[in-house]
């Protein structure tokens, strides 16, 4: 079981059949229904998409500045630099500029820093370099700078004019440059705030090019907005959702060439594309390139009109995000070991160092550590006295603010409420460490993180999952922030087979419900690690997948977690209705009470399995999981329901501290005196309906 909980949206039957009614898919409805879409016409507004984007760029503080400077830098034939940055979004933000410029006459060059080297966003040096050795007249940001003050007094000293173009969150102050286009700004009335640094890009361009080339702009850049608006995580609302929709319409068609050959690198150049594959496929690879220190090699392959050059760049690519995954696989397993030896009060937020870890991967490895421990994670990369760290969200922990809220601990630091960095010295992490930890605990009030996964709707209708259903669900795309990727689940399902594939990596499963049976594949999954066995009664959570093999198309489970079922069979809820009967007092017949008597040697091994269950005298877990468990020790007759009725009976004698809810149980262990479980209540009316007389001492229980 990968998730401590399962949150289940709530999914109301009336909605999702008014909407069918209304011609819209079972699968499209029950999803839409589970998002708080309550009417038809919500529906047809939520599944909206547009084919322009809503809002005059002139909207943006600035822009107007910013497209007089750099049209007149233009006409008079001055050099341009866009300096940009060495991730996705600040990668495609340099490409689209730059191409624009290009295809303007404009004398332009390109700069995006190395990440070990020069560091994340403007630097002196670089634009020391652009000056002196370029003979550089103006720089334009793309997707940094907005945090740069002093860089942009510097700018003064040498003489360049700087705009910052941005899209991270802005502190009090402003850098004080020609223009300064970001829609955080507080001044600043455009109203989508969420765009990606590539969509403020793309908004300059279009800017340039003036309303009566709009629309061929965007049909051109729409693309490369789309890589970088996915890959940097932007909520999918508003003007993203219409730029990542037509980035994938034409992503095929793209005029770029390196882009081209980076798709048939990587085998989607005759396959259907949507916004997972550009988060899955596409954009680690063009991530790689920054991430071990090339990334100009992935500008390069996307401005390339050179088509053997293109295959060149795009083979070495791919060539460097595998040398990335093996580089993370050992920065990961290192960091585990690293939490596996910190104290309980320094696990809330993770915040971890070294000397040997690459700078470049260590981010990536910060966002598996949020996912497998449900808290923020800052991964430190140190160099002698001084640290870099790229730092990853979760749970909507506030990344910007609370790196604000140490400031006076941190040498510089940047980004967004989901991703950040900063520099820190090697002397305040101890300190850094505790107070982040600190604002964790508040933030969750005082609450341990568990792992959680959203779920979108419980199948209860397995029968209409169809082929048809399943590539219906296109209707809903483009995923991301605020409209993720629908996760279903299958609660009470048999588990008809599992087999290992792919070198024993992956798991292959076939899922039964009813009448109705599923192909499932659960990838980075064992048999160990799962925990499972053919015939077990299971809850799967997945995303439906269309399954392409030999030319035959089927309906397929993703599983993003197995864990045994939360869902009473029928058997094991006649039981737990019969217990309950007891406890409060309902009618319970002679033969029902032989039922649930307990013999004493099934209270000694119930004991002894709840030792050996605890950690520390507490046991939390899924309840049913957990009664089935201690069931399996009990032996004798009936053990599932004579499990439940001793959890009670020890319970009501102060044995344990018993607290059961629909789906977890929590139980602490007392220490204290031998107890007579006979006097229980809940024996002496078992005892009198069957007529049996007590003899003191015994069933007494011992701890």
């Amino acid at each position: 079981m990968k998730y401590v909980r399962w949150v289940a949206a709530s999914c109301p039957d009336a909605v999702v059949d008014e909407l069918m009614d209304a011609g819209y898919p079972y699968l499209v409805s029950s999803i839409l229904a589970a998002r708080g879409v309550g009417t038809v016409e919500d529906a047809a507004l939520f599944l909206s998409r547009e084919h322009r984007l809503s809002y005059s760029p002139f909207l943006m503080k600035d822009m107007d500045k910013a497209v007089e400077r750099i049209n007149r830098a233009i006409a008079n034939g001055e050099k341009i630099a866009v300096f940009g940055d060495y991730d996705v979004d600040g990668i495609t933000s340099t490409v689209l500029l730059v191409d624009y410029l290009r295809g303007r006459g404009a004398q332009v060059t390109k700069y995006i820093p190395r990440r070990v080297e020069d560091g994340y966003g403007l630097g002196k040096e670089p634009m020391r370099l652009l000056r002196e050795r370029d003979q550089v007249d103006l720089i334009i940001t793309v997707d940094c700078g907005i945090t740069g003050i002093e860089e942009a007094a510097y700018a003064k000293e040498l003489g360049v004019d700087l705009i910052i173009t941005d899209h991270h969150e802005c502190k009090e102050h402003l850098p004080d440059a020609v223009a300064v286009v970001d829609p955080h700004r507080s001044d600043c009335p455009y109203p989508f705030k969420s765009l990606a640094g590539v969509g403020v890009a793309l908004k300059l361009a279009l800017a340039l090019g003036g309303h009566d080339r709009e629309d061929a702009l965007f049909a051109r850049y729409c693309t490369l907005a789309a890589i970088g608006t996915v890959a940097d995580v932007m909520q999918m609302c508003d003007e993203n959702r219409t730029i990542v929709y037509r980035g994938l319409q034409s992503i095929r068609s793209t005029d770029f060439l390196g882009l081209r050959a980076l798709l048939k690198e990587t085998g989607l150049w005759d396959k259907e594309i949507n916004s997972t594959q550009i988060g899955f496929v596409l954009a680690p690879r063009i991530n790689a390139a920054g991430r071990m220190g090339e990334a100009e090699l992935a500008a390069d392959l996307l401005l390339t009109d050179d088509p053997a050059k293109a295959e060149e760049l795009a083979r070495e690519l791919c060539a460097l995000n595998r040398e990335r995954q093996v580089v993370e696989q050992e920065i990961f397993a290192q960091a585990v070991e690293q939490i596996d030896t910190l104290p309980e009060d320094q696990r809330s937020a993770l915040v971890l160092s070294s000397e040997a870890w690459h700078q470049g991967v260590v981010g990536i490895v910060a966002s598996r550590l949020a996912e497998k421990y449900s808290c923020p994670s800052f991964m430190i990369h140190l160099s002698e006295d001084m640290g870099k760290c790229s730092c990853r969200s979760y749970g909507g922990f506030n990344l910007f603010t609370a790196l604000e809220s140490c400031a006076d601990l941190l040498e510089g630091f940047g980004g967004h409420e989901l991703a950040a960095g900063f520099t820190i010295k090697k002397e305040n992490i101890p300190a850094f460490r505790r107070r982040i930890n600190q604002r964790v605990r508040a933030y969750c009030n005082g609450e341990t993180p568990v792992s959680s996964l959203d779920v979108d709707v419980p199948l209860r209708r397995p029968e209409l999952v169809t082929l048809e259903e399943v590539e219906a669900l296109a209707l809903l795309e483009p995923y991301g922030a605020g409209n993720e990727r629908p996760v279903f689940c299958l609660l009470g399902a048999r588990l008809e087979s599992l087999q290992s594939v792919g070198q024993n990596k992956h798991l292959k499963l076939r899922l039964s419900k009813g009448r109705h049976s599923f192909d499932a594949i659960y990838f980075s999954a064992t048999r160990e690690s799962c925990g499972l066995a053919v015939g077990d009664r299971i809850d799967a959570a997945f995303h439906l997948q269309v399954n392409e093999f030999r030319g035959n198309r089927s309906v397929q489970l993703q599983i993003l977690d197995l864990r045994p079922s939360v869902l009473p069979s029928q058997k094991e809820r006649e039981n737990l209705a019969l217990c309950e009967a007891l406890v409060e007092g309902g009618a319970v017949t002679p033969q029902e009470a032989a039922r649930l008597l307990p013999g004493r040697e099934q209270f000694v091994r119930l004991w002894q399995s709840l030792l050996q269950m605890s950690d520390n005298g507490q046991i939390a877990e899924l309840r049913l999981p957990a009664l089935r468990r201690l069931a399996a020790g009990l032996g004798g007759a009936e053990p599932f329901l004579r499990t439940e009725l001793g959890l009670e009976i020890f319970a009501e004698r102060n044995l344990i501290c018993l607290h059961q809810e629909k789906e977890r149980l929590e139980i602490t262990i007392h220490r204290g005196e031998k107890v007579v479980l006979e006097e229980s209540r809940y024996m002496r009316r078992l005892l009198d309906i069957l007529g049996i007389e007590r003899k003191e001492g015994q069933h007494s229980g011992y701890h």
